[in-house]
Protein backbone atom coordinates (compact mmCIF):
# COMPACT_ATOMS: atom_id res chain seq x y z
CA UNK A 1 0.00 0.00 0.00
CA UNK A 2 1.14 3.66 -1.11
CA UNK A 3 0.61 4.70 2.85
CA UNK A 4 2.78 1.84 4.39
CA UNK A 5 5.26 2.78 2.00
CA UNK A 6 5.44 6.71 2.86
CA UNK A 7 5.28 5.59 6.37
CA UNK A 8 8.25 3.44 5.94
CA UNK A 9 10.15 5.93 4.78
CA UNK A 10 9.27 8.75 7.65
CA UNK A 11 9.33 5.97 10.48
CA UNK A 12 11.44 5.88 13.47
CA UNK A 13 12.06 2.56 12.91
CA UNK A 14 14.76 2.08 9.79
CA UNK A 15 15.82 -0.06 7.53
CA UNK A 16 18.67 0.04 4.84
CA UNK A 17 15.98 0.03 1.80
CA UNK A 18 14.20 3.24 3.83
CA UNK A 19 16.91 5.22 4.28
CA UNK A 20 18.04 4.34 0.99
CA UNK A 21 15.05 5.24 -0.55
CA UNK A 22 14.36 7.97 0.99
CA UNK A 23 17.66 9.68 0.00
CA UNK A 24 16.83 8.97 -3.36
CA UNK A 25 13.81 11.14 -3.37
CA UNK A 26 15.19 13.77 -1.55
CA UNK A 27 18.04 13.80 -4.19
CA UNK A 28 15.72 13.87 -6.53
CA UNK A 29 13.78 16.98 -4.88
CA UNK A 30 17.01 19.08 -4.02
CA UNK A 31 18.80 18.97 -7.60
CA UNK A 32 15.10 19.76 -8.95
CA UNK A 33 14.76 22.93 -6.77
CA UNK A 34 18.68 23.55 -6.92
CA UNK A 35 17.83 23.58 -10.71
CA UNK A 36 14.62 25.55 -10.38
CA UNK A 37 16.64 28.67 -8.18
CA UNK A 38 19.12 28.96 -10.66
CA UNK A 39 17.26 29.23 -13.77
CA UNK A 40 14.94 31.81 -11.55
CA UNK A 41 17.79 33.74 -9.80
CA UNK A 42 20.77 32.39 -10.72
CA UNK A 43 21.91 31.05 -7.41
CA UNK A 44 22.17 27.29 -6.19
CA UNK A 45 20.74 27.89 -3.27
CA UNK A 46 22.35 24.65 -1.65
CA UNK A 47 25.49 25.47 -2.79
CA UNK A 48 26.31 26.95 1.08
CA UNK A 49 30.32 26.56 0.38
CA UNK A 50 30.07 28.49 -2.67
CA UNK A 51 27.76 31.20 -1.01
CA UNK A 52 30.22 31.65 1.63
CA UNK A 53 32.87 32.17 -0.34
CA UNK A 54 31.87 34.34 -2.45
CA UNK A 55 30.80 36.76 0.42
CA UNK A 56 34.76 36.61 1.34
CA UNK A 57 35.12 37.68 -2.14
CA UNK A 58 32.58 40.46 -1.89
CA UNK A 59 33.78 41.56 1.36
CA UNK A 60 37.04 41.90 -0.28
CA UNK A 61 35.86 43.98 -2.98
CA UNK A 62 33.76 46.39 -0.83
CA UNK A 63 30.46 44.85 -1.96
CA UNK A 64 28.50 45.44 0.82
CA UNK A 65 25.40 44.18 -0.08
CA UNK A 66 26.32 41.77 -1.72
CA UNK A 67 27.64 40.18 1.14
CA UNK A 68 24.63 40.75 3.15
CA UNK A 69 22.48 39.14 0.32
CA UNK A 70 24.96 35.50 1.07
CA UNK A 71 24.05 36.25 4.87
CA UNK A 72 20.51 36.11 4.10
CA UNK A 73 20.88 32.75 2.27
CA UNK A 74 23.21 31.16 4.76
CA UNK A 75 20.55 32.38 7.52
CA UNK A 76 18.09 30.52 5.97
CA UNK A 77 19.01 27.28 5.36
CA UNK A 78 20.34 27.62 8.53
CA UNK A 79 17.06 28.25 10.16
CA UNK A 80 15.52 25.34 8.13
CA UNK A 81 18.15 23.35 9.59
CA UNK A 82 16.97 24.18 13.33
CA UNK A 83 13.21 23.87 11.77
CA UNK A 84 14.05 20.16 10.83
CA UNK A 85 15.70 19.94 14.47
CA UNK A 86 12.24 21.19 16.18
CA UNK A 87 9.90 19.23 14.59
CA UNK A 88 11.80 16.18 14.77
CA UNK A 89 12.44 16.32 18.65
CA UNK A 90 8.71 17.34 19.25
CA UNK A 91 7.81 14.07 16.97
CA UNK A 92 10.57 11.70 18.95
CA UNK A 93 9.47 13.18 22.55
CA UNK A 94 5.75 13.42 21.82
CA UNK A 95 6.39 9.24 20.03
CA UNK A 96 4.77 10.12 16.89
CA UNK A 97 4.21 7.47 14.51
CA UNK A 98 6.22 8.83 11.73
CA UNK A 99 9.34 11.08 13.57
CA UNK A 100 10.02 12.82 10.12
CA UNK A 101 7.08 13.89 8.24
CA UNK A 102 6.91 16.79 9.81
CA UNK A 103 9.53 18.30 7.96
CA UNK A 104 8.71 16.52 4.81
CA UNK A 105 4.98 17.86 5.43
CA UNK A 106 6.51 21.59 5.45
CA UNK A 107 8.78 21.05 3.02
CA UNK A 108 6.46 20.22 0.32
CA UNK A 109 3.69 22.90 1.38
CA UNK A 110 6.69 25.04 0.44
CA UNK A 111 7.75 23.72 -2.79
CA UNK A 112 3.84 24.13 -3.93
CA UNK A 113 4.34 27.88 -2.90
CA UNK A 114 7.49 27.92 -5.02
CA UNK A 115 5.71 26.45 -7.57
CA UNK A 116 2.73 28.60 -7.60
CA UNK A 117 4.47 31.85 -6.51
CA UNK A 118 8.10 31.81 -7.57
CA UNK A 119 8.08 34.54 -10.25
CA UNK A 120 6.10 37.01 -8.12
CA UNK A 121 8.68 36.19 -4.63
CA UNK A 122 11.33 37.37 -6.87
CA UNK A 123 10.69 40.25 -6.43
CA UNK A 124 9.90 40.45 -3.30
CA UNK A 125 13.10 41.56 -1.32
CA UNK A 126 13.60 39.88 2.77
CA UNK A 127 16.95 40.43 4.43
CA UNK A 128 18.16 42.26 1.23
CA UNK A 129 18.06 38.80 -0.88
CA UNK A 130 14.89 37.73 -2.78
CA UNK A 131 12.42 35.73 -1.06
CA UNK A 132 12.66 32.95 -3.70
CA UNK A 133 16.08 32.72 -2.11
CA UNK A 134 15.56 32.33 1.23
CA UNK A 135 12.68 30.05 0.69
CA UNK A 136 14.67 27.19 -1.13
CA UNK A 137 17.35 27.67 0.80
CA UNK A 138 15.00 27.25 4.19
CA UNK A 139 13.91 24.41 2.19
CA UNK A 140 17.50 22.66 1.39
CA UNK A 141 18.55 23.47 5.17
CA UNK A 142 15.32 21.88 6.28
CA UNK A 143 15.96 18.76 3.82
CA UNK A 144 19.61 17.83 4.51
CA UNK A 145 18.81 18.02 8.33
CA UNK A 146 16.19 15.51 7.96
CA UNK A 147 18.29 13.03 6.25
CA UNK A 148 21.19 13.86 8.05
CA UNK A 149 19.21 13.07 11.31
CA UNK A 150 17.88 9.88 9.26
CA UNK A 151 20.95 8.27 8.52
CA UNK A 152 22.99 9.69 11.26
CA UNK A 153 24.55 12.17 9.21
CA UNK A 154 25.95 9.52 6.42
CA UNK A 155 23.96 11.41 3.86
CA UNK A 156 23.63 14.66 2.85
CA UNK A 157 21.20 15.49 0.20
CA UNK A 158 22.12 18.81 -0.96
CA UNK A 159 26.05 18.49 -1.55
CA UNK A 160 28.50 16.20 -2.62
CA UNK A 161 31.64 17.09 -0.72
CA UNK A 162 30.48 15.54 2.54
CA UNK A 163 29.32 12.26 0.55
CA UNK A 164 32.23 11.77 -1.51
CA UNK A 165 34.91 12.43 1.09
CA UNK A 166 33.09 9.78 3.28
CA UNK A 167 33.01 7.09 0.46
CA UNK A 168 36.91 7.88 0.29
CA UNK A 169 36.85 6.96 3.62
CA UNK A 170 34.90 3.96 4.10
CA UNK A 171 37.05 2.35 0.43
CA UNK A 172 39.99 3.04 2.14
CA UNK A 173 39.30 1.05 4.97
CA UNK A 174 37.59 -1.56 3.24
CA UNK A 175 40.63 -1.94 1.13
CA UNK A 176 43.11 -1.91 4.22
CA UNK A 177 44.98 -5.20 4.46
CA UNK A 178 44.98 -6.00 8.65
CA UNK A 179 47.89 -7.82 8.82
CA UNK A 180 48.25 -10.84 11.04
CA UNK A 181 51.40 -10.68 12.63
CA UNK A 182 52.68 -8.13 15.04
CA UNK A 183 51.09 -6.70 18.80
CA UNK A 184 47.39 -7.21 18.84
CA UNK A 185 45.65 -3.96 17.70
CA UNK A 186 42.20 -2.81 16.46
CA UNK A 187 41.28 -4.04 13.09
CA UNK A 188 40.79 -1.85 10.23
CA UNK A 189 37.04 -2.90 9.05
CA UNK A 190 34.68 -0.78 6.72
CA UNK A 191 31.49 0.21 7.85
CA UNK A 192 29.72 -2.22 5.29
CA UNK A 193 25.99 -0.43 5.72
CA UNK A 194 27.25 3.03 5.70
CA UNK A 195 29.25 2.53 2.24
CA UNK A 196 26.57 0.72 0.76
CA UNK A 197 23.98 3.64 1.50
CA UNK A 198 26.64 6.23 0.27
CA UNK A 199 26.75 4.34 -2.54
CA UNK A 200 23.47 4.00 -3.88
CA UNK A 201 22.28 7.72 -2.11
CA UNK A 202 23.06 10.12 -4.95
CA UNK A 203 23.35 14.20 -4.39
CA UNK A 204 22.86 16.80 -6.45
CA UNK A 205 25.63 19.53 -7.62
CA UNK A 206 26.87 21.36 -4.65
Amino acid sequence: MPIDYARSLTSEQRSLRSDRHLGFALAFVAGAANAGAFLAVNVYTSHMTGVVSSMADHIALGQVTLVVSGLGAVLSFLLGAMASALMISFAKRHRLRSSYALPLLLEAVLLLVFGMLGARLETVQGLFVPMTVMLLCFMMGLQNAVISNISGAAVRTTHLTGVITDLGIELGRLLYWNRRRGPPVERVVADRRKLCLLYTSPSPRD
